[in-house]
């Protein structure tokens, strides 16, 4: 009597299951390394990069206003905008990018 709970796995059998999980994992590590990876390594970054802000800085946020820090608050910056002086208060986690790179764009 050839029963399912009775069969036992054969070597042939194994190996087979072995070739069917192979390619799940190998498209695991590939998303992993190829998208998971890089997107964590960047949020670090971006969190270094915000938590070093200091008065003087030159910064664009992700609306793309540039202007320099005046104010460096616990959750919150005041940057000048302009020749007018105008100051805004933004959140840290709307600065972009740090340093010269709207001038160096213009070019």
């Amino acid at each position: 009597m050839n029963g399912i709970g009775t069969a036992l796995l054969t070597g042939s059998d194994t190996a087979s299951m072995v070739s069917m999980i192979l390619p799940f994992v190998l498209l695991i590590a590939i998303f992993y390394f190829m998208l998971i990876r890089p997107e964590n390594k960047k949020k670090k970054a971006m969190e270094k990069m915000r938590s070093e802000l200091a008065v003087g800085d030159v910064i664009t946020t992700i609306g793309g206003i540039v202007g320099t820090i005046c104010a460096v608050k616990e959750e919150t910056i005041v940057i000048e905008t302009g020749a007018d002086r105008v100051r805004i208060e933004f959140t840290k986690w709307a600065v972009s990018t740090k340093g010269q790179q709207a001038d160096a764009a213009a070019k």
